[in-house]
């Protein structure tokens, strides 16, 4: 692989302890003289899994910790080409500049290719749509791709058109410093009117497709409900992420007995209303903004299918 830059430097004695991609983009590593403009953690740690950060010659694992006088290379590499095509998609655009920009996703759009599916997705549209001018952090199928939302849930999703702006919101979501509010209409009716799931999330044991609870291995996940209004033997509820696993509300509000409507894989395999998966709409996603530092929100208008329900089951 061609390096595009490396940087070189010593750690300091007072920074023994350390983590290694913690102390990098610290004030105090900024402190020292050396300049880190445009690497975020995030990206860092991602740099470390490829083995492009040698401390004393040998490439190290994220959770490194630093000696005094440690030699550490990083090694940048160079973006490789895109090999996905732009297309002439329509876009539902939310809120655009030149270093952002929100889209209300459509249900049954897949965000970025994958082998076997290379086309139609989010990603093409947006080559198209911002003629190139996507981040290219997260590789060659998914530029400007911070975050996802699956192909059957609808609303709103951020792509970045600058590396500076990628690192900027891949910490901040690292960091849970983005607000992100969800709808959805789930089976049943709740004891209490609000409340919270607080339980790790991983690969199900036995259905790799599948996330489950994970209490071994899953990562913590947490996601905070509050009912809007009581349907005709369903709910309609808001839920707001504090983390942002795969699947994340579909595996936890299934997991306490409220699986989202139009949901196989953790519900019912019946489809009562003709639906193509889950009735899940990303409403509200906010954050700080990367350059101008104020609070930027957006919010995803509910669809036309989603509203269709809510009148039907309106009691």
């Amino acid at each position: 692989m061609k390096i595009l830059d490396n940087k070189y430097f010593f750690a300091p004695e007072e920074a023994e302890g350390e983590r290694l991609d913690k102390y990098l983009v610290s004030d105090a590593f900024s402190d020292t003289g050396n300049s880190m403009e445009n690497i975020s953690r995030s990206y860092l740690q991602k740099l470390m899994k490829e083995g492009h950060v040698l401390v004393n010659g040998k490439a190290v694992k994220q959770n490194y910790r630093l000696k005094g006088n440690d030699e550490i290379i990083l090694n940048i590499p160079e973006a490789q080409p895109l090999a996905i095509l732009p297309e002439n998609i329509p876009l539902d655009i939310l809120y655009e500049d030149e270093h952002l920009i929100f889209i209300n996703k459509p249900k049954g759009m897949v965000v970025h290719p994958a082998p076997g599916h290379m086309e139609h997705t989010l990603v093409n549209a947006l080559l198209y749509h911002c003629a190139g001018q996507l981040s290219g952090i997260n590789g060659i199928l998914r530029p400007g791709i911070v975050h996802r939302i699956d192909r059957d849930t609808t609303g709103a999703l951020v792509a970045c058109k600058t590396d500076i702006a990628h690192n900027f919101v891949a910490d901040l979501l690292k960091d849970h410093s983005i607000t992100r509010k969800y709808y959805a209409i789930v089976q049943g009716y709740f004891k209490e009117s609000a409340g919270t799931v607080d339980a790790p999330i991983g690969r199900h044991p036995l259905d790799r497709k599948k996330m489950a609870i994970n209490e071994k291995n899953g990562r913590r996940a947490v996601t905070h409900y509050k009912v809007i209004e009581e349907l005709k033997g369903y709910s309609y509820v808001e839920c707001t992420l504090e983390t942002g696993r795969t699947h994340q509300i579909r595996v936890h509000l299934s997991s306490i007995g409220h699986p989202l409507l139009g949901d196989t894989v953790y519900g019912s395999a019946k489809q009562p209303f003709l639906l193509e998966g889950q009735t899940l709409h990303a409403m509200t996603l906010g954050f700080i903004h990367p350059v101008t530092k104020e609070y930027l929100e957006v919010e995803a208008p509910l669809p036309e299918y989603f509203k269709e329900l809510l009148k039907k089951l309106t009691k």
